[in-house]
């Protein structure tokens, strides 16, 4: 099979446009192509007023050696015709007839849920711990925070089957380098689980909250099935390390809340970036630390439609591009404020602010949106990027301080009922509070208090923010439309520390603790997670086959 690129075509294009396409430009006859499928679509929105479909094609024809050879030397067929890359996944080990000590998955969001899905391909049979409860526990926990302003501190947006990326809009795509296409696994397998097909093919797939319970719940079944074992409500509270003789440290157990030890050599630590409880235990048990950067801003809300027309034009509204969505970045220029960026950041087309605390006294705000991206207004994160050289000095831990310091004031100027701060963005351009909201309303729940964000965001925050929200306005007519609203606090846009690991993807003093995902510092989404699931998955099952073979 043969695969072409950059096939662009126009966006009205009549059925059947592809295998036209495909013969006008490489010459073949009606009769030449066997099978066409399309591999990727993507939209080129440069011209608003001409939007095209661009498609990577696969099909077959009798002879593709020769075809191959014959646009080898051309200018643009020699770079956009290839073979089709071979994306099918192979375990990489087999686990041995007996099993002395199997391993552990701490978590089950994204990454954990598939690194124990690749343990349990491979036959280990993993146990799969999390502190939180089944997902359709935790959804009804996480709606009595939204309706009720009940938080329930082990079950919540952050907390529980699935993780933090069940809430949200589901987005299944990253920049991560992938030449082993292990991303294509994480898309069949949700396909199988019950994503829509498109996902395989579109250029930002996406899923939406609603499907991503119901997924979760079958590859749940599925790991099960292959001999996996699931513990929920089950926190892990300290780590056992015992070095040997030789110096090093290895992983030989974890200790549950409830006092059981689960014995094993192999642990892998898929957390999320909430957890801060357990990194203080990482941290205490002498497991190597470090500080990392992450950003802070605020949830920003526009209508919809104002983010449609500006990126589309007329073609706002069509059902093949759907709700439109944006990336934006502003390098500020104040001579204050140098070095420092103004970026977007998950951005949910459709969707809705929702409430993300895990605890008790600190409001953190997060997007998220249904597959059918209908909601009245778009929302994203509009941060700062902070570096702990500069930010927050100290320990490895001083990010988790310096987050739970500004959640702790938002939820004091939110009115200490988990209702978010909230500002009007020409109030906050102005410096002045708000005292009532416009015509955009808010979609956070359990409600928004107008006041004055800078209350709850570092001084320098503030100001850069100020300084792009008109820069972005040049670029989306309307984004710095005053009564856009603002709510914050956005705090856990990734890990405030980062685990370190070696090229074995092992801690690098810990033998046998594999950490991994969005928690460890490596990974930035469903997606890129479930990659480094797979990835560490792999390199646990090595360890153990060999380590079984050795024997």
């Amino acid at each position: 099979m043969l695969r072409l690129t950059e096939l662009k075509l126009p966006l009205d294009h009549a059925e059947g446009a592809i295998e036209a396409a495909l013969r006008d430009r490489l010459g073949l006859k009606p009769g030449d192509l066997r099978a066409v499928s399309v591999a990727r679509r993507a939209w080129d929105a440069r011209r608003r007023s001409a939007i095209e479909l661009v498609y990577s094609v696969d099909f077959e024809v009798a002879d593709e050696a020769a075809l191959l050879r014959r646009f080898a030397s051309h200018p643009v067929y020699g770079r956009t015709l290839t073979p089709t890359p071979d994306t099918s996944y192979r375990p990489v080990a087999r686990a041995p007839a007996t099993l002395p000590k199997r391993p552990v998955v701490i978590g089950t969001g994204p990454c954990g849920i598939f690194a124990a899905l690749i343990l349990a391909e491979m036959g280990f049979r993993p146990i799969i711990l999390d502190r939180g409860k089944v997902v359709r526990e935790r959804t009804k926990d996480t709606w009595g925070l939204w309706r009720r302003g009940v938080l329930e501190p082990e079950s919540n947006v952050q907390f529980g089957e699935g993780g933090a990326g069940t809430f949200s809009d589901g987005k299944l795509w990253s920049g991560i380098k992938d030449p082993q296409h292990l991303g294509r696994k994480v898309l069949t397998e949700f396909v199988a689980a019950g994503a829509p097909e498109e996902i395989l093919f579109v250029a930002k797939p996406h899923i939406g909250t609603f499907r991503l319970v119901t997924m979760v719940e079958s590859m749940r079944a599925k790991i099960e099935a292959l001999g996996g074992e699931y513990r929920f409500g089950t926190k892990v509270v300290d780590f056992i390390v015992e070095t040997g003789r030789d110096g090093q440290r290895r992983m030989r157990g974890v200790v549950t809340e409830a006092g059981e030890t689960i014995e094993t050599d192999h642990v892998v630590l898929a957390i999320g970036h909430s957890a801060r409880d357990t990194f203080s235990r990482i941290h205490a048990a002498g497991i190597f630390v470090e500080a990392k950067p992450f950003s802070i801003g605020v949830r920003i809300e526009h209508p919809q439609s104002i983010i449609d027309r500006a990126r589309f034009g007329t073609f706002a509204g069509n059902p093949i591009l759907g709700a439109a969505d944006y990336k934006l970045v502003h390098h500020c220029a104040a001579l204050a404020l140098k070095g420092r960026s103004v970026y977007s950041f998950c951005m949910c087309p459709g969707g809705t602010v929702v409430a993300a605390a895990s605890e008790p006294g600190r409001l953190v705000t997060n997007g998220m949106s249904q597959y059918s991206r209908a909601e009245r207004n778009a929302n994203a994160g509009i941060v700062v990027g902070i570096t702990p050289e500069v930010d927050y000095p100290g320990h490895p831990l001083a990010g988790i301080d310096y987050q739970r310091h500004w959640e702790e004031r938002a939820f004091v100027a939110g009115g200490g009922t988990y209702a978010a701060p909230g500002q009007r963005v020409g109030d906050f351009l102005a410096g002045r509070a708000s005292t009532s909201l416009g015509d955009v309303v808010p979609s956070y729940k359990p409600g928004v208090t107008p006041t004055d964000l800078s209350l709850c965001l570092p001084d320098f925050v503030v100001a850069a923010i100020r300084e792009a929200l008109p820069a972005f306005g040049r670029t989306i007519k309307g984004f710095d439309l005053a009564d856009a609203v603002m709510t914050g606090v956005e705090t856990r846009t990734s890990s405030p520390i980062r685990i370190r690991r070696d090229a074995t993807m092992r801690s690098i003093n810990t033998l046998g603790l594999y950490p991994a995902g969005e928690g460890a510092g490596y990974a930035g989404g469903i997606f890129s997670a479930g990659v480094d699931g797979i990835r560490v998955a792999e390199a646990v099952g090595r360890d153990m086959a060999g380590l079984a073979a050795a024997a």
